[in-house]
């Protein structure tokens, strides 16, 4: 898909990866909604900015006739995650967020996508959706299930001509994971290497080494994973 004349939304775009998402796509040249659950947190120049709670159906409801030209739409927001034998409810939170938020705004604009000319989805997954850092379970589900969730979206909108990408990385250089002493790539890069992706019709965006070496585990034996990321921790 050429960026350059699309029209986008992206979800999350207050900081981090989200606001280096937005900012790169106004500079490929394409019209950029920017939504946040509180908008006036958004500092980017050029882009119209939209409210956007993506666990609030009325509110995804909303943004899908506000911005009913849009033909790219990256779904970014997303929040961490505890264990699953935590507290239940916080692992409710995050599925609430990660997986149904994702899915609806999936559903409230696949027409809208349909109606100009089938155009492209980018989800923010993570190497997470492949394997379990200690501590964080219900986010690994939640994105094992936003992987799973763009394969069967790449399936069921293909004859709109809808592509849906999805997009994997280990830390990114963000709040969400600045407590963690592991290496982390900036949220810049992780931004461009997924634009790239729309660019090139790529199923799959493999951000860093990190992840690249969880995906080549996948068809080994776990406990070779295992004592791989133990190294990767003790490092």
């Amino acid at each position: 898909m050429n960026i350059h004349g699309a029209t986008a939304l992206v979800t999350g775009a207050s900081r981090g990866i989200g606001r280096h998402l937005a900012a790169q796509l106004v500079e490929r040249g394409a019209k950029v909604y920017a939504t946040a659950r509180r908008p006036e947190s958004i500092d980017l120049d050029g882009v119209e900015v939209l409210a956007l709670d993506i666990a609030d159906p009325a509110a995804v409801a909303a943004a899908a006739r506000a911005a009913d030209d849009v033909d790219l739409l990256v779904n970014n927001a997303g929040i961490p995650g505890g264990t699953l034998l935590g507290d239940l409810e916080a692992v409710r939170a995050v599925l609430d967020v990660n997986f149904w938020g994702t899915l609806s705004m999936a559903r409230a604009f696949a027409p809208v996508l349909a109606a100009n000319g089938g155009g492209a989805m980018v989800n923010i997954a993570s190497s997470a959706s492949w394997f379990v850092f200690p501590g964080s379970s219900a986010y690994a589900v939640s994105k094992a299930a936003v992987w799973s969730m763009g394969n069967a979206l790449r399936q069921e909108l293909a004859g709109q001509g809808t592509s849906v990408v999805s997009v994997h990385l280990g830390a990114a250089d963000t709040d969400m994971v600045k407590g963690l002493d592991v290496p982390k790539t900036a949220p810049a890069d992780v931004a461009r290497l997924a634009l790239d992706g729309v660019q090139t019709d790529a199923f799959e965006v493999v951000v860093d080494e990190f992840t690249a070496m969880v995906k080549a585990s996948l068809s080994k034996d776990p406990r070779d994973f295992d004592k791989q990321f133990q190294q990767f921790l003790n490092a």
